[in-house]
C-alpha cells in the first residue's frame, strides 16, 4: 500500500468487473464476465485449464486490453487510472520472468526503488521479506540458478514489496515444493489477516478449499457460480464435486473408449 491510502474496507467491493470480453481471432476467451470480489478476503478463482483464468486476471491487471467491458480495482478504473490502479495491486503472473542476472536482493532493491519507496525502506523491508520467505542464504545469488520454488518466492516478495492493497496470483503453487508452499501459504494468511485481499488462480479445488473463503468458478470463458466458499460448495461433499457438476464434467465415462488400454496386449 502507497503512503497516505487506506485499504478498502472489508465488506466492499476490491475488484468490479463488469462485461469483460476477450477474442483471440476466432477464439473467444472471455465471454462477458460481469464479477464483484470483496475486499478484505482470500479468493480464489478456479476453474479447468483454458477456462479464461490467466486471460482474466491479465486483463484485471492491466496487462491485457479488453474487447469490451470495463474493470475497476479499488475503486479505480484500470485503464483510464492505471498508475493509481498499478500503485494499490501487487502481480505474480503465470510464467514469471524476472531479472535473472541480478540477485535476490538487487532484485527487490530495484523493484522497490521502482515502485517509489526511500532506499532505507527498501533494504528493511526486503530484509524481511528474504527472510520470512527462507531467502535469506540465497539473497546474493543470481535469480537465473533459483528453483522453480525460490523463483515463485522472490516474486511474491517483489509483489508484496510495496505493501499492495490487493494482491493477484496466477498458479503461485504451480511447480513449488510442499516446504515454499507452505511458506507461501502462511506470508499470504498473515497478509489476508490484516485486511488486504488475494485473488489466485488455480485448477486444485484442494489447495482453494484449504485456503479460500470466497470463491469464483470459471469455464468456457464464463463465471458459473461465485460467492462464499460454503455457499458454492453448497450440499456437495468437497469443492471438487460441487465444482464438477458446475462445469458439467461429472459422470463422464472414459473407460469404454478405453476397452484396449492395459493387460499388456496390443
Amino acid at each position: 500500500m502507497t503512503e497516505g491510502t487506506e485499504r478498502t474496507g472489508v465488506g466492499s467491493a476490491a475488484v468490479r468487473v463488469r462485461g469483460l470480453w476477450k477474442r483471440f481471432g476466432q477464439q473467444v476467451a472471455v465471454a462477458g464476465v460481469d464479477l464483484e470480489l470483496p475486499a478484505g478476503r482470500f479468493i480464489g478463482l478456479v476453474g479447468p485449464n483454458g477456462a479464461g483464468k490467466t486471460t482474466t486476471l491479465s486483463m484485471v491487471t492491466g496487462l491485457l486490453r479488453p474487447d469490451q467491458g470495463t474493470v475497476e480495482v479499488v475503486g479505480h478504473d484500470v485503464w483510464r487510472d492505471p498508475v493509481e490502479v498499478k500503485a494499490r495491486i501487487g502481480v505474480l503472473p503465470e510464467g514469471l520472468r524476472l531479472f535473472e542476472r541480478l540477485s535476490g536482493r538487487e532484485l527487490l532493491a530495484y523493484t522497490g526503488r521502482l515502485r517509489g519507496l526511500p532506499g532505507a525502506e527498501v533494504d528493511k523491508r526486503a530484509t524481511q521479506l528474504l527472510d520470512v520467505l527462507d531467502l535469506a542464504g540465497a539473497q546474493h545469488k543470481l535469480v537465473v540458478d533459483y528453483s522453480t520454488g525460490m523463483r515463485k518466492k522472490i516474486g511474491l516478495a517483489a509483489a508484496l514489496l510495496h505493501n499492495p492493497e490487493v494482491l493477484f496470483l496466477d498458479e503461485p503453487f504451480e511447480g513449488v515444493d510442499p516446504v515454499s508452499a507452505q511458506i507461501i501459504r502462511g506470508v499470504l494468511e498473515r497478509y489476508t489477516a490484516s485486511g488486504a485481499t488475494v485473488v489466485f488462480s488455480s485448477h486444485v479445488m484442494e489447495l482453494v478449499e484449504s485456503l479460500c473463503d470466497w470463491v469464483a468458478v470459471m469455464a468456457a470463458g464464463r463465471i458459473r457460480a461465485h460467492g462464499p466458499l460454503a455457499e458454492v460448495r453448497g450440499d456437495a461433499p468437497s469443492l471438487q464435486t460441487a465444482f464438477l457438476e458446475l462445469v458439467g464434467a461429472r459422470g463422464r465415462d472414459t473407460a469404454s473408449d478405453l476397452d484396449w488400454l492395459g493387460g499388456g496386449s496390443r
